[in-house]
């Protein structure tokens, strides 16, 4: 499965960073990872600092598929909004699905600053902004909710909006503490090459072919048909899951983005905060560290790589109409436009867990706006199953919910 255009901009500003080897001959493992995005580089360093002897394999280049086109906006907020998810799975599960996105904010950073990132993990607040003034009371009824459940946020009307922001058309919004943006693709290949010093064997171009199940370990026959014996597989490949599991979990979705010219003078009251809208489906924005605007939107359903990439132009037009709503003195000179692949579950929460038909394996699948937040808490979610041990979120997560 494509999962992105041909020219994302991580890809295109970052180039090559490091280059990795196919497998060639037979290998062992305590755990395989398959999947080389931000997923499998997080979860590589967890199991490598838990002590497991651990290889990662990627059909592709590493970090080349969903974590090439992301936009890499670190949110505590999931694409449902916490009084609906409380309303769809009960408060505590909500509650604790929101704090521990939160809590991945916060191991984010403290994750950058182990590794001297330099992916330019940035702070910044989160303003939630209703689009059209019938929003603004299940909008109130969110914020309520979040702030009864502990989350600092604070209510900030249109006129404060358009002061503060210099954005207009808005009717008022939520705006929060906890935010953050990363180069995710930058950050990825530096988890890599840490982890790699200390034990970890990368594999790119090489794809799981098949896996034979034993009793305490699987073999993995891969499509040059060398195997790896691992006693554990964690599967991180995001919406290429999809091919591997055949009920209906997850309804894939393109969302479309583009990327200004560098315009550091004209961006500067946006520089710290995330921006996204109530409308369905919503648009997002923040600055990047290099001082462009990036602006996204317009998801449609996926059908397939090629009557995707054909919609970009048009979905640039689209969403480049909006912000001129919002902001109607600013030029917004493109430089980059792309699309992605993400994926949509019915109640927004990541799929995390073991699955009946996999033995010996669990998955890792952060699915739709909080895909690196998710991955963050399936690092201590799988660190918990290895050791035979329960996570708080296991019952919140699971396949079947």
């Amino acid at each position: 499965m494509d999962l992105k255009s041909n020219e994302p901009f991580w890809l295109v500003k970052n180039g090559i960073l490091n280059s990795y080897p196919s497998l060639k001959s037979n290998e062992n493992c305590d755990v395989l990872i398959v999947g080389g995005g931000i997923t499998g580089s997080l979860m590589a360093h967890q199991m490598i600092a838990d002590g497991y002897k651990t290889i990662l394999i990627d059909r592709r280049e590493i970090a080349n598929g969903s974590t090439s086109a992301t936009t890499s906006m670190l949110q505590y907020e999931i694409d449902i909004p916490l009084y609906k998810l409380s309303e769809m799975i009960g408060k505590e599960g909500a509650a604790k699905s929101y704090q521990a996105c939160s809590e991945s904010i916060d191991i984010l950073e403290n994750l950058s600053k182990k590794i001297k990132s330099k992916a330019g993990f940035q702070r910044k607040k989160s303003l939630y902004f209703a689009s059209k003034k019938k929003d603004v009371s299940w909008l109130k009824k969110e914020f309520e909710t979040r702030l009864s459940a502990g989350f600092k946020v604070k209510w900030i009307k249109s006129d404060e909006i358009q002061k503060k922001y210099g954005l207009k058309n808005t009717f008022g919004g939520i705006l929060s503490d906890q935010g953050a943006s990363i180069d995710a693709f930058v950050f990825a290949h530096e988890l890599l090459a840490f982890n790699l010093k200390k034990g970890l064997k990368v594999y790119d171009k090489t794809e799981l072919k098949s896996v034979k199940y034993h009793s305490g370990f699987s073999e993995v026959i891969l499509n040059n048909n060398v195997k790896i014996k691992t006693k554990k597989i964690v599967y991180c490949n995001g919406y290429e899951s999809k091919n591997l599991i055949k009920e209906n979990f997850v309804q894939l979705k393109s969302t479309f983005a583009a990327v200004s010219e560098i315009d550091l003078e004209n961006i500067k009251n946006l520089s710290k905060t995330l921006f996204w809208n109530t409308d369905e489906p919503y648009l997002y924005m923040r600055t990047t560290d290099d001082g462009r605007l990036l602006i996204g939107g317009g998801d449609e359903d996926f059908q397939d790589p090629e009557k995707r990439d054909k919609m970009i132009g048009k979905k640039e037009k689209e969403i480049l109409k909006t912000l001129k709503k919002l902001l109607p003195e600013y030029q917004f000179y493109t430089d980059f436009t792309w699309a992605g692949t993400f994926g949509e579950t019915k109640d927004g929460l990541p799929y995390i867990g073991k699955h009946e038909k996999f033995k010996n394996s669990y998955f890792v699948l952060g699915f739709g706006g909080n895909g690196i937040t998710f991955s963050v808490t399936g690092m201590a979610m799988v660190s918990a199953f290895m050791k035979n041990k329960k996570h708080p979120l296991t019952e919140f997560f699971r396949f079947g919910r």
